[in-house]
């Protein structure tokens, strides 16, 4: 698959890039940023692919994380597309709002018009994606764990519960728990998927982790979740998915910390664990 490259440039020994191609999935182009750590002059290395949050691009987590120094030493290759289609004829929130539409893919495939005919971003993800990095960049498909913060941690619980086979390690910051039980996700789901709720399960973080098939697929998942959060109560529900996951048996470490908000200061706090968790997971 033919690749564009926007820009490229030296970091921490190994190569950033910010590059577009052409998404027969999403019937659009599709941006997406890469780090490739010095380690990968030798050989393949294992990847770490982040699903960024409502309104981000393929830059928010390249630009604010501060992954790159600890992905260097740890040898982890870092992958983050963007959140949803754009451009000329992808629509956008009929209200001009910021949840729904441009940069709230949701990482769902729309069935409904005229949604539908862009907004594939589950099919993206977990295949053309796949396709695009692992014929373009040094990485190890055998090696691939998962994770995303808000609506990407949403995106990161669902697809990673859904497909152990590909990705072997997953977490979460501050994800939305429940597509069901949240108005950001009310929103989304009734814009992308119709008015039957039935459909919205295999989309619902809490619903996919109570049905899991296989509860030992993963030795853990990890989720970080801010105290301070304003959109803890409302919007996230974090405590639904502990239940859920404690009915099905999945081992969920849930983590609360005191005086952390939803934002990058949350995330850059606690990037270095998260790198080090998958970086763990993917050795076994």
């Amino acid at each position: 698959m033919i690749i564009e490259t926007l820009s490229e440039t030296s970091c921490f020994g190994g190569e950033i890039g910010f590059y577009r191609h052409a998404s027969s999935t999403n019937n659009c182009d599709m941006q997406f940023s890469v780090f490739v750590p010095p380690q990968a002059a030798s050989g393949n290395v294992p990847v770490l692919t982040f699903l960024s949050g409502l309104t981000c691009t393929e830059e928010n987590f390249m630009a604010k994380s501060g992954a790159q120094r600890v992905a260097a030493k740890l040898g982890l290759m870092l992958i983050s597309p963007d959140t949803s289609p754009r451009g000329e004829g992808v629509p956008d929130d009929p209200d001009d709002d910021y949840d729904f539409g441009l940069g709230a893919g949701f990482y769902v495939n729309s069935t409904q018009t005229p949604w539908s005919q862009h907004y594939q971003m589950y099919d993206y993800v977990t295949q053309e994606l796949q396709q695009v990095i692992f014929d373009n960049f040094p990485g190890d498909p055998e090696r691939h764990g998962l994770t995303g913060h808000s609506m990407g941690g949403h995106g990161a619980i669902t697809i990673g519960l859904r497909n152990p086979e590909m990705f072997k390690s997953l977490s979460a910051f501050a994800p939305i728990c429940t597509t069901l039980h949240s108005p950001w996700g009310k929103k989304a789901m009734g814009y992308y998927l119709g008015d039957d709720t039935a459909s919205w399960m295999e989309y619902d973080a809490c619903e996919v982790a109570r049905n899991v098939s296989d509860p030992d697929a993963y030795e853990k998942i990890l989720v970080d979740q801010g105290a301070s959060d304003p959109f803890l109560e409302e919007q996230l529900r974090p405590e639904l998915l502990q239940a859920a996951c404690d009915e099905s048996g999945l081992p969920l470490e849930l983590r609360i910390h005191d005086g952390y908000d939803h934002g990058y200061y949350f995330i850059s706090s606690f990037i270095e664990e998260h790198l080090n968790f998958h970086a763990d997971q993917l050795k076994r």
